[in-house]
């Protein structure tokens, strides 16, 4: 696995570089060698924190950790995205063995009749609505009028479909698609 350290808004020492890399290299028999590992170690006011992202089989795993000291700020990030790794790989291995008695079973059961895990991921409500263009500020605007956390749209000024969203620290976030 490779790992990437930046730091926003303070200076990276050799220590903190060190602490870091031999905390996520605890993670490499996880992952592949060619495995990106983004870390962000950053100060606010009193806060240390460390974001660590790293893509996995069409998905993001993703870690968030602030304690009033970096080094225990890293070793939180390590723990929990060591429970998130185990998690991940349990629900791959738990959706194969689930497949894999679906179709051994299929002459004599219906997929209706398998028992359903608690765990698994069940979409209980579908919403429709018109993508109307505009803007990313208008598109913010919007989702405080009807109080939501994020909100969907097609940004006039790129002609994509975007979402803005309320971030743990009051502003907006925007995701847009990358080009190809």
């Amino acid at each position: 696995m490779k790992i990437i350290i930046s730091g926003q808004g303070m200076d990276l020492t050799p220590a903190l570089k060190e602490q870091v890399e031999t905390k996520l290299s605890k993670l490499n028999k996880y992952f592949t060698d060619d495995t990106v590992a983004n870390a962000t170690l950053k100060t606010q006011k009193n806060a240390q924190i460390i974001e660590v992202t790293i893509p996995v089989k069409g998905s993001v795993l993703r870690v968030h950790s602030e304690t009033d000291d970096m080094y225990k700020s890293i070793d939180e990030a390590e723990q929990i995205l060591e429970r998130q790794i185990r998690k991940f790989r349990t629900k791959i291995r738990d959706n194969k063995i689930h497949n894999l008695m679906v179709n051994e079973a299929a002459g004599n059961f219906s997929e209706e009749s398998v028992e359903e895990e608690d765990n698994e991921i069940k979409i209980v409500k579908k919403k429709h609505f018109m993508l109307k263009p505009m803007d990313p500020i208008e598109a913010c605007m919007q989702a405080q009028l009807i109080d939501h956390t994020f909100f969907v749209f097609k940004n006039s000024e790129t002609d994509s479909i975007c979402v803005v969203y309320k971030r743990g620290d009051g502003a907006f976030g925007l995701i847009e698609p990358e080009e190809e």
